[in-house]
């Protein structure tokens, strides 16, 4: 991405990245799936700990992930290498519909703490695309004015996150589970695109293939 001027193309684009990298399409399935045997207000309280969780996150490794990138030598391209990658093994499971069963199904203890941080904040929150988008985003940032964008956009989808999972109860009742189960199936496929997408790019990055121009 260019920050040396910022749009309105340059902002739809960096919300669309951040809606699907920070946003609530992933975490929704298994947040219901591992909060079902929960209270409202137990749900709700594990929703904003997840929110406030990858919200951290976030803002920590934009604060750090050009310096990060430095420090182990590591380029762009093989961050988004690496985000392709571990975003492929989550889309492929999320296109292969739900085989897992909840945890209290199988006899294991539950923590809500525990599942609001792992795997609920960080993967399924803030997954590959939103933390390789943020990192390299880091380093392309040079002024005053883009870091304040892409913090205002941050907040903006954490907001909107935070809106979602503390009233997930209300909205549970209005999702039919066919509907959902066909959605996850189909944003998973799509995904997979992403990754490989990410993937083709970090390739490009590195000189390893051609570059390829995404219009």
């Amino acid at each position: 991405m260019d920050f040396t001027v910022i749009n309105a193309a340059l902002v739809g684009n960096l919300l669309l990245l951040l809606l699907i990298g920070m946003g609530p399409k992933i975490a929704l399935v298994p947040f219901l799936e591992k909060t079902h045997a929960f209270d409202a207000e137990t749900k709700a309280r594990i929703g904003r700990q997840m929110v406030i969780a990858a919200l951290i996150t976030a803002l920590l490794l934009f604060a750090t992930g050009a310096l990060l990138m430095r420090l182990l030598h590591i380029s762009g391209g093989a961050v988004a290498v690496a985000g392709g990658i571990i975003l492929a093994l989550l889309a492929i499971k999320m296109a292969a519909g739900p085989i897992e069963k909840p945890h209290d199904e199988i006899g294991l203890p539950v923590d809500p703490a525990k599942i609001a941080i792992f795997p609920l904040a960080v993967p399924y929150l803030l997954n590959p695309v939103g933390i390789t988008v943020i990192i390299l985003v880091s380093g392309e940032v040079s002024s005053i004015a883009g870091v304040a964008m892409v913090i205002g956009l941050i907040l903006l989808v954490a907001a909107f996150d935070y809106l979602i999972f503390t009233n997930i109860d209300v909205l549970a009742k209005r999702m039919k589970p066919a509907s959902l189960v066909v959605s996850e199936i189909v944003f998973g496929i799509l995904l997979t695109a992403v990754a490989v997408q990410l993937f083709v790019t970090g390739l490009g990055k590195l000189g390893i293939i051609a570059a390829v121009a995404v219009h």
